[in-house]
């Protein structure tokens, strides 16, 4: 019997998954990006991650052409970006946060973390394309990352706060 697609859903929202605005270039310098939170390592020997895009996304064939692409996690105070990299039909760069960084990609210089890839594969994953990338450079930043969870943005608790709630 197949899976009721509401439920699904649902029940993935309750798994908290780290909030990423992933960018790249193209040939001729026009800037891309999408907001996304199927993110995670895949691989230490070689280093692997893996992001999801939908394959239907306006950004789709710009990533799936791209030889390299910038992985950002976001701070805890940047949901405005991931709304922003979420919206269609808008200029998603105008603000003017993104400066060049890893690879000269785009990049956001407050970011949690980034991570910069070549491509190394693109999977099918049904209605999304599994964007392999074998890392090139990352910088871990000392801001706490924001999180998605029960469709709404939200921060880790520190482990210090873990600790005293025992």
């Amino acid at each position: 019997m197949p899976v009721d697609r509401l439920a699904f859903t649902r029940t993935l929202s309750r798994v908290p998954a780290p909030v990423t605005v992933t960018t790249t270039a193209d040939a001729s310098g026009r800037r891309w990006g999408f907001t996304g939170s199927s993110f995670c390592s895949l691989s230490l020997d070689p280093p692997l991650v893996l992001i999801c895009l939908d394959k239907g996304a306006s950004t789709h064939g710009a990533f799936t052409a791209a030889p390299h692409f910038l992985v950002n996690v976001l701070a805890h105070d940047q949901g405005d970006v991931a709304l922003r990299f979420a919206t269609s039909g808008v200029d998603r760069f105008q603000a003017g946060d993104m400066t060049p960084c890893e690879l000269g990609l785009p990049g956001l210089p407050g970011a949690a973390a980034r991570i910069a890839c070549a491509t190394h594969e693109i999977l099918d994953g049904g209605d999304h394309s599994i964007l392999v990338g074998r890392v090139e450079e990352t910088r871990a930043g000392d801001r706490p990352p924001l999180v998605y969870s029960d469709r709404a943005f939200g921060r880790p608790v520190p482990n210090d706060r873990l600790a005293t709630a025992r």
